[in-house]
């Protein structure tokens, strides 16, 4: 009955755009009865949804070669020439439109019967049922397996990228999230845990994935042996630090048996890939990166809904932006050019492919998934973490979660779904902005270096950024990561209020000692600076030194980093467990000369981003250190009574323990090891790898 009222639908509508456009026709030119015009449309309709349901998976695997954004561009003019198409199948050859007209009506017709069948879905909740049920069953054919109840529960993993513990918590107040909120009031338990010093996607995710933070000090750091710089979300980088990790670790990942990876800078060692950064560096028959933009857009009905939410998006940022701009709102960053649509690519393309990926898990019974939806992140970057655009966005991803947990009651076996983040947000004013130059800037005045007059612009690191270039299929190009400048200039970089400083001229790390003998007033430049709040230096007295202090202290002070204490001297104000979150980055081989640390203040919660943000992450100060982790109850607790969660690789050790208690996959050395050799580019020292797994 649902078929019938759909093809209804779309025979009535392409009657109703028969009478409005003038260069489609359903009709002879003597005219025809409205009877005779009816019987043409509903030809039309039906050869239109039966090309639209058999043909339109065969015309995107031919384009399997196109850029995902590019097929998504192509979605308008692969339906109009099925239309074309399905008016050349009418008998009576009444059919006939312009290609531009064909366009318009077969983009019109797929929103109207893909609303049509939607809407008869949620009214009719009996025959939603019926339809997941079917796949379920189809799934467990397939698999051998008519008993649901026959194998232990699987688990899905939801990352909500930048979203903290304590915007998660008023957001469920708010009633924002009515989803998280009625598990919180009956099935799963929320608990907070703290980030490294390098609270970005970067250094989180590897850990929570791969059990390994060490030596990422940062979201993006130079590597003096190399001339390099590695960024997290560059693929490049990205697998070479895969590749680190599972040679410290010595195993392949939280997901190495049956388990799925979408939407992630890693793989976590996973069969099934969709949208990994890590394996887009990869080309050839292997590279599965993109491959959930085409089983997502092979559905017409979901390629044409996507792309007029992109456009819809794009149309709200733009307004959204422009009222914050006439209405003099501060703090504000610029978000013209190609933000408008990089946000509509993380908020809409990347939510629904990503979304879609995990419900095709779930029916398909795969042990682990572990997703990762960046929309909050990258809108709260520009917009700020507490501001209506990214409560919004929150709204949009709580009735995302209950999509899932709707279609979990239909799968071949149990799920029990694990939401978290990676870090969260802290909001502030950029640091240009409230001082009128750029950290680079000040460094270069501290080193007696020529200054430009005005405050340059210092590129967003978002992570979606990456995620639209892997998706226009845009290659890095070989040394686009290299050291640019004059070899004696300092090569400053910005991640989040985390700022560091490289002399490329030198080996190893520079001691403050040899800091000051090349520029005296440097370090003092910096830590009297009102906008930063501390520096780690490495000191040949006291092995590292932090520096901290300015004018409302009454000048600088130093602490031996053995003696640093957590609310005291430079680290005043800022959380518990940043003394020891500075001591770990310290034995990082890959540590800056200087690395530096913006202004917290307690009262506000803000600090200052060193790059274009109102919202950052990826240092110390504020809720960005805080994520959150809500697990269902029927999992034992992340942590003892009175404990505290710190660090991704503990909260690794915890989803892995989870993962046993489900009897998930566990992580065979032997598997991992063949499955890198076999991939690559992952170069393995077999021995080497059981020894430290053993």
């Amino acid at each position: 009955m649902r078929v019938v009222v759909v093809w209804a639908v779309s025979t009535l509508t392409m009657m109703v755009l028969a009478g409005i456009l003038p260069d489609f026709q359903l009709k002879s030119a003597g005219g025809d009865s409205v009877t005779r015009v009816a019987l043409t449309a509903a030809w039309g309709a039906g050869a239109f949804g039966l090309l639209s349901a058999l043909v339109w998976p065969l015309v995107v695997r031919a384009f399997l070669l196109v850029p995902a954004l590019v097929l998504g561009l192509l979605v308008f003019f692969l339906n109009g020439s099925l239309l074309l198409i399905a008016l050349s199948l009418i008998p009576s050859g009444r059919g006939a439109a312009q290609p531009e007209t064909a366009v318009v009506v077969a983009a019109v017709m797929s929103a109207v019967a893909s609303a049509t069948s939607t809407a008869l879905a949620v009214r009719d909740d009996n025959a939603y049922r019926r339809r997941l049920s079917r796949l379920a069953d189809r799934r467990r054919r397939r698999r051998g397996d008519d008993d649901r109840g026959a194998e232990p529960p699987g688990t899905v993993f939801l990352q909500l990228d930048g979203v903290g513990h304590d915007v998660l918590r008023r957001a469920v107040a708010d009633g924002l999230m009515p989803t998280v909120a009625g598990w919180l009031a009956d099935t799963h338990r929320l608990t907070p845990w703290r980030t490294d010093w390098s609270s970005q996607t970067g250094a989180s995710q590897l850990g929570i994935l791969h059990g390994c933070t060490f030596d990422v000090p940062a979201f993006r750091w130079y590597e003096k042996e190399t001339g390099e710089l590695m960024v997290s979300n560059r693929p490049a980088s990205a697998v070479e630090l895969q590749r680190r990790a599972v040679e410290r670790t010595g195993d392949g990942g939280l997901l190495t048996v049956d388990g799925a990876s979408r939407g992630n800078l890693f793989s976590g060692g996973a069969d099934q890939l969709a949208l990994v950064l890590s394996m887009a560096a990869r080309r050839g028959r292997r590279n599965r990166s993109r491959a959930g933009y085409f089983a997502y857009f092979s559905d017409p009905a979901n390629s044409v809904r996507t792309a007029l939410s992109f456009i819809a998006e794009v149309g709200r940022e733009i307004g959204q932006s422009t009222r914050a701009r006439l209405r003099g709102e501060t703090p504000r960053v610029r978000r013209g050019g190609l933000y408008p649509f990089i946000r509509a690519f993380a908020t809409v393309v990347e939510r629904d492919v990503v979304v879609a990926a995990v419900l095709g898990d779930m029916l398909a019974g795969r042990t682990a998934v572990y997703a990762d939806l960046v929309a909050y992140d990258e809108v709260a970057h520009h917009s700020g973490p507490r501001g209506r655009d990214a409560r919004q966005v929150l709204e949009r991803l709580d009735r995302s979660i209950a999509l899932l947990a709707k279609v979990a009651e239909h799968a071949p076996r149990a799920y029990r779904i694990v939401l978290l983040s990676d870090h969260g947000q802290s909001p502030g004013e950029t640091f240009a902005g409230a001082y009128g130059l750029t950290l680079k800037d000040l460094v270069r005045a501290g080193c007696g270096l020529p200054v430009p007059r005005s405050a340059g612009r210092t590129k967003s690191g978002a992570e979606a950024r990456a995620a639209v270039r892997v998706a226009l299929h845009r290659p890095e190009r070989a040394g686009q990561e290299r050291r640019p400048g004059p070899a004696s200039d300092p090569v400053v970089l910005a991640s989040g209020n985390l700022g560091l400083v490289s002399f490329p001229d030198t080996v190893g790390r520079l001691s403050r000692e040899e800091i000051d003998a090349r520029h005296p007033a440097l370090l003092r430049t910096l830590a009297s600076h009102p906008g930063i709040g501390f520096l780690l230096v490495r000191s040949e007295e006291h092995g590292a030194v932090v520096i901290g202090g300015g004018p409302e202290a009454g000048g600088t002070v130093e602490v031996p980093i053995a003696e640093l204490a957590d609310g005291e001297g430079p680290l005043a104000g800022f959380a518990p467990g940043a003394a020891d979150a500075v001591r770990r980055t310290d034995t990082f081989p890959h540590a800056a000369d200087v690395m530096v640390n913006s202004m917290y203040d307690p009262a506000t919660g803000a600090v200052h981003a060193f790059e274009e943000q109102i919202g950052s992450h990826g240092g110390l100060g504020g809720e960005q250190g805080r994520p959150f982790l809500l697990s269902p109850l029927d999992l034992s607790a992340p942590v003892a009574d009175g404990a505290e969660l710190v660090g991704a690789e503990q909260v690794h050790r915890v989803l892995r323990r989870w993962l046993r208690e489900c009897s998930g996959p566990q992580v065979p050395v032997e598997i991992s090891l063949s499955r890198m050799e076999a991939e690559g580019p992952f170069p393995v020292d077999r021995e080497e790898l059981r020894d430290k797994s053993a």
